[in-house]
């Protein structure tokens, strides 16, 4: 029997974003030009200016799934802006809500180096903050022109970078921010982050351990002890590689055997993955085996985790020496999480990052499709727009009704409109587009519409 959320429990407070975005935390509360909040054990932060209003109260916030967190495990980054000095530049730049082209023209057209690296940053943070990740890059690209070492430019444009799943690129303009900037706490922040995605764990810990001396920071502090577990656990792991994977392990507890099993399974659902969605990740994967405690000891994931994919994949195989077809599944569900995180620009739900990977590990609804379509018919699911918060604070049944209800959500666009459609909605989002707006635009129906639709198809399918 599925356990349906009792959204009477403790109430939590709602975050309203500009892009029309929401966001439910356990607790919100502002400080200077951001608003910091907490979901679970983990705290974020958002700037003030992508914020419309905060409501308190309300249906509890539900953390990111342990088998999926953003593929790029990196909270919303907030730098201290050395160009705060702009005067009326932003309303001049943006307009209406958008940058104003016309206008950004004419300010860089003066000849002033300064004046037009402040102007393409405005231009830049604002594309950033509203998620518009490819026009947020070519203003920040232009910022540089005129002022190739301004380390607020370069420390934005690093954090946009490793956000988007480019590590090994955002490490250069990282490493140039801090030797522009010594004493900045954000430029070793977005350094840290840049190293312990590339890889570089070790360095990861100076970085982030200098920007705490620097000024206290509790995301910053989080991270670092993450990267410390995960130094002491991983201390005598070995490596291999591949095309498009490097591979972390243990010496003794696998076989070569089973690595190669491993990697080649890896291989051949990247070959899939890139043909079916197109827009691999440009860096290397990295993955790590681990026995079932370690997995445990480093994530902090919930029990009922599989495996997680935040940047890295990480993967428990205690009792395994040799591939399963579960072990393949898993393999590919947490592989397909790092496409998607590429095509959307990092801004996909949850409810559609774990839609989308089940259906292309495969998997189908089979026997739970008519347990799905009484709820829905019935009105019982859970709502679409409270699967925008992460998955890690249900229980396992909790979960594993979540995970269902995204299945049938993505099968039924997938069913109706075709893959075609489901990737047009990662690249909606990726341009910054909210859920909805990226629902409205490509198979025309905002969250009541899709429900009703997917009780609908649940109900024609599996008879109910």
């Amino acid at each position: 029997m599925w356990m349906v959320l009792a959204f009477t429990a403790a109430s939590a407070d709602t975050i309203h974003l500009k892009n029309g975005r929401t966001i439910l935390a356990d607790h919100v509360h502002e400080n200077g030009n951001r608003y910091e909040y907490d979901i679970g054990d983990d705290s974020y932060a958002i700037p003030k200016s992508s914020v419309e209003r905060v409501e308190a109260g309300g249906m509890p916030a539900i953390a990111s799934s342990g088998a999926n967190r953003s593929a790029v495990d990196l909270p919303t980054f907030v730098p201290v802006d050395s160009l705060a000095n702009e005067g009326d530049l932003p309303k001049i730049i943006v307009k209406d809500g958008k940058v104003d082209a016309e206008a950004l023209g004419k300010l860089e057209a003066k000849g002033n180096a300064g004046l037009g690296a402040t102007a393409d940053f405005i231009a830049g943070k604002f594309e950033f903050e509203h998620g518009n990740i490819d026009q947020g890059r070519r203003y920040f690209d232009s910022a540089l022109r005129f002022q190739p070492e301004n380390a607020t430019v370069l420390t934005y444009y690093a954090a946009l970078l490793v956000r988007t799943g480019n590590p090994s690129q955002a490490l250069s303009y990282a490493q140039r921010a801090v030797r522009a900037a010594p004493e900045s706490p954000d430029a070793y922040t977005v350094l840290g982050y840049a190293q312990h995605a590339s890889d570089r764990t070790k360095d990861a810990v100076a970085s982030w351990k200098h920007s705490l001396e620097l000024r206290p920071d509790l995301a910053v502090q989080q991270y670092l002890a993450k990267a410390q577990r995960e130094q002491n656990v991983e201390t005598d792991f070995a490596q291999r590689e591949s095309s498009h994977f490097v591979l972390h392990y243990e010496g003794k507890q696998t076989s070569e055997e089973f690595r190669g099993q491993i990697l080649a399974a890896l291989e051949s659902d990247y070959d899939d993955l890139a043909r079916d969605l197109g827009a691999p990740p440009r860096d290397n994967i990295l993955v790590t085996l681990y026995t079932e405690q370690a997995f445990f000891d480093v994530t902090r994931a919930p029990a009922w985790s599989g495996a997680l994919n935040d940047g890295k994949l990480r993967v428990p195989i205690s009792g395994l020496n040799s591939m399963t077809s579960e072990l393949a599944r898993v393999l590919k569900h947490e592989l397909a999480h790092s496409f998607i995180n590429q095509i959307s620009g990092g801004r996909c739900p949850p409810w559609l990052h774990e839609g989308i990977a089940q259906l292309l590990e495969p998997k189908s609804l089979g026997s739970d499709g008519r347990q799905l379509a009484r709820l829905f018919k019935s009105q019982r699911n859970i709502p679409l727009n409270a699967l925008e918060g992460s998955f890690m604070r249900f229980s396992g049944g909790e979960a594993y009704l979540a995970y269902a209800e995204s299945l049938a959500a993505v099968s039924y666009i997938n069913d109706s409109y075709g893959l075609g459609d489901l990737q047009r909605i990662l690249q909606r989002l990726s341009q910054g587009s909210s859920t909805e707006a990226a629902l409205r635009t490509t198979i025309h129906s905002d969250y009541g519409q899709l429900e009703s639709e997917i009780g609908k198809y649940l109900s024609d399918k599996y008879g109910e």
